[in-house]
């Protein structure tokens, strides 16, 4: 009886005294804080920016990566799977890829690998909401420093619309994460014990973001950031940095295979000299907004500091109401001027006309939008100035526009068939113009380079 009245009173005075000690609540998981968050499409491309990873994970930064598909759509030189179970194999790829550089916390979201060179197929196809909102969750959950990804805009050169719209997210995200009425539910605190909605994160505002472009031009992007160089030496493996990158590359063998056995029978020297003639000397970013200072072609971690920063709406420019009548690009071209207004992103290099690279034998399509912001019908011609040997198929033609009506048409040019021995040419320029009562109410210019293969439009 004394023996059970002496532990009653012992776990009594334990309960009495650990009642006063203050409860420490449960911070935000450490294993998954990042300093350089990767927001890329399809596994393979974190190359874009692996001799840099490389170089910030030897200078004890931390790396994550997020692929917004698992590249269902693309080949496979490794073996006969295709479509969702070659996403399967290319998710492992990809893990085992980043692994070799020393980056663990890689994410996939569920977006469908879009083959083509327009954005907006790329997010209808992904469902854009839903991916925004997982990758959201993402940077609450790894709270980057900084944002590395796709610049967002169409380009001569692979111009694949899921690697244009990894950037459109990315973007999206680095404005978003830090509001509190984005996405509530990932911020709201539980309500129960074993809650299944509420996610507990914290709104968390990335300081910087970067882009790397998939163009083959590289004039306009030129001091608009920093660079750096793929021929110094890592510190933990004495490698080069693009050695490391051409390395982690070879683990995509499901996209490679022909050019990885072809480097095999190469020795070291060879395979240099071939690198020497495929990469640059240095890998270059383009700024795109930082909330922390620091100069443009500065380090990308200049002025980043461990604290956490507030959340900064982004800048919108405001566009003017349209009056009277006009005619614009509409599609791709249109969404990024609009694009660049919301998001605070004007000093972005895109080019002027816009561009793009299309195959022989296919067939143009440009998109129009036609606004009439008078109070009465108003009838609209449009006609096309194309380059020799191409062929108007529709739209060309008369049509009227309801007042205050934004209405879509567009034009369709048949392009030639490849010529013998045919290589990629200059650019060629179209020029669509749009009258009303025998007055020019806009033209519309588009650079079009020829290619033997090239995304569909």
């Amino acid at each position: 009886m004394k023996n059970t009245a002496k532990l009653l009173l012992g776990l009594l005075l334990s309960c009495s005294a650990s009642a006063q000690q203050p409860r420490q609540l449960p911070q935000a998981d450490e294993r998954y804080k990042t300093d350089i968050l990767l927001v890329v499409a399809h596994p393979d491309d974190e190359g874009a920016a692996t001799p840099y990873l490389a170089r910030a994970i030897d200078e004890g930064k931390r790396v994550a990566v997020v692929y917004t598909t698992h590249g269902g759509n693309g080949a496979n030189e490794a073996g006969s799977e295709q479509a969702a179970a070659l996403g399967e194999i290319r998710e492992i790829e990809a893990r085992r890829a980043n692994a070799y550089l020393g980056i663990t916390n890689v994410w996939f979201l569920a977006g469908k690998d879009t083959a083509s060179q327009n954005v907006l197929q790329s997010l209808a196809n992904w469902g854009h909401g839903q991916s925004l909102q997982e990758l959201v969750r993402l940077v609450r959950l790894t709270r980057p420093e900084v944002i590395l990804t796709f610049l967002p805009d169409t380009f001569v050169g692979e111009d694949h619309g899921d690697h244009q719209a990894a950037g459109v997210l990315a973007t999206e995200a680095f404005d978003l994460a830090g509001d509190p009425t984005v996405f509530p539910e990932q911020v709201a605190g539980p309500t129960r014990r074993l809650e299944t909605f509420l996610e507990n994160l914290r709104p968390w505002q990335t300081k910087k973001i970067y882009y790397f472009p998939d163009a083959d031009r590289e004039d306009i992007f030129r001091g608009l950031g920093p660079e750096y160089s793929v021929k110094d030496l890592s510190k933990s493996t004495k490698l080069p940095y693009w050695r490391m990158a051409l390395n982690s590359f070879f683990i995509h063998q499901t996209q490679a295979k022909s050019y990885i056995d072809s480097m095999a029978k190469m020795n070291d020297a060879e395979i240099e000299k071939l690198a020497a003639s495929e990469w640059s000397d240095a890998q270059h970013f383009v700024r795109g907004k930082t909330l922390v200072g620091g100069s443009v072609t500065g380090d990308i971690f200049e002025g980043v500091t461990p604290q956490a920063i507030l959340f900064s709406p982004p800048g919108r420019a405001v566009e003017p109401p349209p009056s009277g009548l006009s005619a614009e690009l509409a599609g791709p071209w249109s969404f990024y001027e609009a694009f660049r207004r919301a998001h605070g992103l004007q000093q972005l290099p895109h080019p002027e006309p816009p561009e793009i690279a299309l195959q022989f034998g296919t067939t143009l399509v440009i998109p129009l939008w036609l606004s009439n912001g008078l109070t009465t019908p108003q009838k609209i011609t449009l006609s096309v100035t194309p380059p020799a040997g191409w062929t108007v198929q529709a739209g060309t033609e008369t049509v009227i526009v309801g007042p205050q009506q934004v209405a879509a048409a567009r034009i369709e040019i048949g392009l030639p068939a490849a010529p013998e021995g045919a290589a990629k040419k200059e650019l060629q320029e179209v020029a669509v113009n749009a009258e009303a009562d025998g007055k020019s109410i806009g033209v519309m210019k588009l650079r079009i380079q020829l290619r033997k293969k090239a995304l569909a439009q």
